[in-house]
C-alpha cells in the first residue's frame, strides 16, 4: 500500500474509514489485519481486487497464520472418516486415479472404500496412497510419495481400480467389516439421490448432465442467472436413459429437448440415439460456450418459427391513396398510394386485400414510410365487391386490418 500514489491511499483510507463505520453499526469491530494486535476485540480485513486478484496472497496467508496459531489450540482430531472426493484423473503409468480431501480419520492400504458411481456404488480396495513432495501442489506433474498410512488433514491421491465412473464431490466410505459393506453401498447411493433431489427443477426445462457434483451445481447456478430453465439433471457420462429422458419434453416444448453436456464424454451410439429421437446434445468443456451453443440454438428455433409464421403476422400501415394514379376503380382495384406509416407487405388484409405492390416498375415484397407504390385489391372476403370513388376515395386514409 506504501507504493501506491498519495490520492489512491486517501481513497483506500476513506472508503475503508466509511466500511468500520458500516461495521460498527452493526456492532463490530474490525482493523487491517496487518495493524491489528488485538485479535479478541477487533476483527482482521484483509483487502483484496476482485479485478487483478492481488490480496489473495495475502488472505490466504493470514488464515494460515490464524489456524497455525491462534487457533492451534482448538484443532481437534477426529477418528471418525470425514473424506470427500474431488476430482478423478486418468495419468500415464498411474491408470485412473481420485484425488480427495481427508479431513479426518485415517486411511490405510488395502482398506475397502465404498464410492459414488455414476452406475451405482463402487466397492474397491485402495492399492496405493500417493501425496507430492513438500511444497508441490497435488495437480503439477512430479514425482508422488507412496504412504501406508496417511491421518487427516491432507490432500491425498488414490490409486485403485474401477475408479472411472466415480463422482467427484460426493463421500468416500470406509468398510472394516464386511456386514458394513451393504449399508455403505446404500449411505452412497442416497448422497447422490439426496443431492440431485435437493436441487430445484422446473416443469419444463433442458436437461443437464455435468462431470461432478460441484461443476453440476456451478452450471444451474449460471443456468438460473440467465434464466434457463432445467427440468432434470445428472452426473457422469451422458447415457441412453439420458436421451430418452430429454426426448419427453418434445411432447410440452420441443425448444428444450435437448442436453446440456458440461465436461462429459458423449458416445457415438448416444448421439446416433439423440439424432433420431430429435433430441440435442451440446457439449463443451467451458459454461461458457455451452451457454453460447444453447442461446444460438434457440435463435435458430426463433428464427424458424418467425418464417414458418410471417404469413400470418399483420403489419400496421397507412396509406394515402394518390388521385392521379388511379388505373382500375373496380374489382381488382388498381391505384397508387403513398405510405404515410408502417409497412405494407403483400397479404396483409386493409378493407379488402392487398395483393402485390410495385415502385418504379420493379416488383417489391414490402413499402415502407415514403414510399409511393402501385397496388392491387382484391376481394377475398365473399363480401361485395369495392368500388372506388363510391365506398372510398382519395380523401380517405386506408389502414391495415389488424
Amino acid at each position: 500500500m506504501n507504493t501506491q500514489p498519495t490520492n489512491t491511499q486517501l481513497e483506500f483510507r476513506e472508503r475503508f474509514n466509511k466500511l468500520v463505520g458500516e461495521f460498527s453499526e452493526q456492532g463490530i469491530n474490525i482493523e487491517l489485519a496487518n495493524k491489528n494486535t488485538n485479535f479478541d476485540e477487533y476483527i482482521s480485513v484483509v483487502p483484496t481486487s476482485a479485478f487483478l486478484g492481488d490480496g489473495i496472497g495475502n488472505l490466504m496467508a493470514h488464515i494460515v497464520d490464524q489456524c497455525q496459531n491462534r487457533y492451534l489450540e482448538k484443532l481437534a482430531f477426529s477418528e471418525e472418516l470425514d473424506c470427500i472426493v474431488m476430482e478423478v484423473r486418468s495419468l500415464p503409468g498411474l491408470g485412473t486415479t481420485i484425488d480427495v480431501i481427508l479431513i479426518n480419520g485415517t486411511l490405510r492400504i488395502n482398506d475397502i472404500i465404498v464410492l459414488t458411481g455414476s452406475d451405482g456404488p463402487i466397492v474397491t480396495p485402495i492399492r496405493d496412497l500417493l501425496m507430492p513432495q513438500p511444497l508441490k501442489e497435488i495437480r503439477v506433474k512430479a514425482d508422488y510419495e507412496h504412504y501406508k498410512e496417511i491421518n487427516g488433514a491432507q490432500g491425498i491421491k488414490i490409486l485403485a481400480k474401477n475408479l472411472e465412473k466415480v463422482i467427484a464431490g460426493l463421500p468416500l466410505f470406509v468398510a472394516h467389516r464386511e456386514d458394513e459393506l451393504e449399508v455403505l453401498k446404500m449411505d452412497a447411493e442416497d448422497q447422490l439421490k439426496n443431492a440431485l433431489m435437493a436441487i430445484k427443477k422446473k416443469p419444463e426445462g433442458v436437461y443437464v448432465q455435468a462431470s461432478t457434483l460441484g461443476s453440476l451445481e456451478a452450471l444451474l447456478e449460471f443456468l438460473r442467472a440467465q434464466k434457463i430453465p432445467y427440468s432434470n439433471v445428472n452426473i457422469g457420462p451422458v447415457h441412453k436413459r439420458d436421451v430418452q429422458k430429454a426426448a419427453a419434453m418434445l411432447e410440452h416444448n420441443s425448444e428444450f429437448a435437448c442436453i446440456l453436456a458440461f465436461d462429459v464424454p458423449v458416445d457415438r451410439e448416444v448421439q446416433l440415439l439423440a439424432d433420431k429421437e430429435g433430441v440435442r446434445i451440446f457439449q463443451a468443456n467451458i459454461i461458457y460456450h455451452l451457454e453460447e451453443s444453447f442461446l444460438n440454438y434457440r435463435k435458430e428455433l426463433a428464427l424458424k418459427r418467425r418464417k414458418e409464421n410471417e404469413h400470418l403476422a399483420i403489419f400496421p400501415y397507412k396509406l394515402r391513396v394518390l388521385p392521379q394514379h388511379i388505373f382500375n376503380a373496380r374489382n381488382p382495384i388498381v391505384c397508387g398510394v403513398s405510405v404515410d406509416a408502417g409497412q405494407l407487405k403483400k397479404g396483409t388484409p386493409v378493407t379488402a386485400k392487398t395483393k402485390e405492390g410495385k415502385k418504379i416498375n420493379e416488383q417489391v415484397e414490402m413499402a415502407k414510410a415514403g414510399d409511393e407504390v402501385c397496388i392491387k385489391i382484391e376481394n377475398t372476403t365473399g363480401d361485395a365487391p369495392k368500388l372506388y370513388g363510391r365506398h372510398f376515395t382519395h380523401e380517405d386514409i386506408l389502414i391495415s386490418k389488424v
